[in-house]
């Protein structure tokens, strides 16, 4: 009985070990949150998506977190671009938006510490215009990329920023805190749809990545949690 025990020990360490560490999943996330305890150059999730090309592309997700230096909310890379897709905090609060390695700034949007913020980003090829709505609130339309689409090997990290196709991360661009209900679409979500994402109403769930039905592997030391809803 003893050597039983023991077997069921080391099972359950294995499984605690494989969790925390190095974990595949296709869930329904509803109502949960990941939580990015600490600073490293290393834990993180990976995404992953079936589709090889984007031609328009809207993504939406909630954040909260203390830091006051810049930091990566949604990273996106092909093996001929690491940003393809970044949505970026600076330390001043301007969000950074990055189509196929072109940035543009958008400012003078409220933003606060300890505070979930819900985020959405928009972008068309054809028109090349940009534009990111925060909480509810929508920026102006900016020019960032025309003419060519996303395209190749599509790795989405949430948690770091990818320099490298699914690397070369650095600490000083990690995310700490908790994120939540991330959606992307392969078209621009109409600004009906986007209030209705930012005021947690009924919406039509992301075509790439729904939060219904996420397929992700965890890298490092990310939890998955139930989600802390004051505020959202």
């Amino acid at each position: 009985m003893l050597g039983c025990k023991n077997v069921t020990g080391f099972k359950l360490y294995f499984l605690l070990h494989h969790l925390i560490f190095n974990v595949c999943f296709f869930l329904d996330l509803s109502g949960k949150m990941f939580t990015f305890p600490e600073a490293t150059n290393t834990a993180h999730v990976r995404i992953t998506t079936s589709r090889q090309e984007l031609s328009a592309v809207t993504v939406c997700l909630r954040f909260l977190t203390d830091l006051r230096r810049g930091y990566s909310i949604f990273s996106l890379a092909t093996p001929s671009s690491a940003n393809d897709l970044l949505i970026f905090k600076l330390e001043n609060g301007v969000t950074e938006f990055i189509i196929r390695n072109k940035l543009a700034e958008f400012v003078g949007q409220e933003y606060g510490l300890n505070v979930w913020h819900s985020i959405c980003t928009t972008w068309d090829s054809a028109s090349g215009l940009g534009q990111v709505w925060f909480d509810g609130n929508p920026s102006s339309r900016k020019l960032i990329s025309s003419g060519t689409n996303i395209k190749g090997s599509i790795l989405i990290v949430l948690g770091q920023e990818q320099d490298s196709h699914g690397g070369a991360f650095d600490t000083n661009q990690c995310f700490v805190g908790m994120m939540s209900d991330v959606h992307m679409w392969d078209y621009t979500l109409s600004p009906c749809e986007i209030q209705n994402y930012m005021s947690d109403l009924s919406f039509t769930p992301g075509n790439v990545l729904n939060w219904k039905a996420l397929d992700f592997q965890i890298k490092g030391r990310v939890l998955t949690e139930d989600k802390q809803k004051a505020g959202l």
